[in-house]
């Protein structure tokens, strides 16, 4: 669409949350340390064979590195964290020192805690954000600029769009594009979970993600790249593709996205706002695979307190 031919820009809505008293609570509940505790983490400590130190179980590795993001704190205070709670109330719980934690982050597979009712259908949403890896605040830069130091990584993440819940997570380099990570981050769904609708932004409009996504039984929510053509009928996601191109080209895109449902996709948007203002927007690890458990027990952190505390808003204005 030529510029001199945009819609006008709409003003701000405003919203009104309906649930206060309940969204309220559920934010305060977010501090509680007992949220963020698993009753299996009390399983006792494994005794390795020779009289070497203790295994630690993955599920008291990930607790505490939660506790971690969650209270911003580095490996040390954590140390001193868990053995404050150890004494004050939790005499059963294991804790391993800052550098046990910093090795076992290597290898550790992460759970996401998804709560979702069986059977039911889910309506993704993909997209994908930068984390910053090092690099200066945005004074530094402000003021003098970038350092060739400067470096991402790229989290991309997928959400069910009736829960909330984070279903699937994974970290990349910064120059993978989004279409091409699409497949894997589909197949770390439970095989048994029906997905309806994939929905995402034009960097998903390509032929390998539009068949990742018509190979999971799944419509695909997606716009047509600027200046689209017709896919041949036996391509897969073709018809959905080519209805939007026909769509668009008589009436507008704009159009196209209010009556498809695509607006929708904004919950992503504010997934990417919530993990950085919650978790930060940079990785303390340095390690590649350090770093792979550390997003992904970031991502984790976000589905328990949607369940604490979800906003209902209406628009009133």
């Amino acid at each position: 669409m030529p510029k001199d031919t945009l819609l006008p820009s709409q003003p701000k809505g405003v919203y009104r949350v309906k649930n206060w008293p309940e969204y309220n609570a559920g934010l305060i509940e977010r501090g509680n340390v007992t949220v963020w505790m698993d009753e299996r983490m009390f399983s006792p400590a494994l005794q390795t064979p020779g009289g070497r130190a203790q295994a630690y179980s993955d599920t008291v590795i990930q607790m505490l590195l939660t506790l971690k993001s969650v209270y911003r704190l580095p490996l040390r205070a954590l140390q001193g964290f868990a053995i404050s709670v150890q004494r004050l109330a939790m005499p059963d719980l294991a804790v391993p020192n800052y550098s046990t934690l910093s090795r076992r982050a290597k290898s550790l597979r992460v759970t996401l805690p998804v709560l979702r009712k069986a059977g039911e259908a889910v309506h993704l949403l993909v997209d994908s954000t930068g984390l910053k890896l090092f690099g200066e605040g945005e004074w530094k830069v402000r003021k003098h600029g970038y350092s060739k130091r400067r470096s991402w990584r790229k989290v991309h993440l997928a959400l069910d769009a009736k829960t909330g819940q984070v279903c699937a997570v994974l970290m990349t380099h910064r120059d993978v594009d989004d279409a091409s990570v699409l497949p894997e981050l589909l197949a770390q769904l439970p095989p048994e979970t029906k997905v309806e609708i994939v929905g995402g932004d034009g960097a998903y409009d390509s032929q390998a993600a539009r068949a990742a996504i018509a190979g999971c039984g799944a419509l695909a929510l997606t716009p047509p790249v600027e200046g689209a053509v017709h896919w041949p009928a036996s391509q897969a996601g073709a018809s959905e593709r080519n209805a939007a191109i026909d769509h668009i080209a008589q009436s507008v895109k704009q159009d196209w996205k209010d009556k498809s449902g695509y607006h929708c996709r904004s919950l992503v948007e504010n997934l990417m706002y919530r993990l950085k203002t919650l978790t930060g927007d940079r990785l303390w690890a340095r390690d590649v695979d350090v770093q792979d458990a550390e997003v992904a027990v970031r991502v984790g952190i976000i589905n328990p307190m949607m369940v604490l505390a979800r906003p209902d808003s209406v628009r009133v204005a």
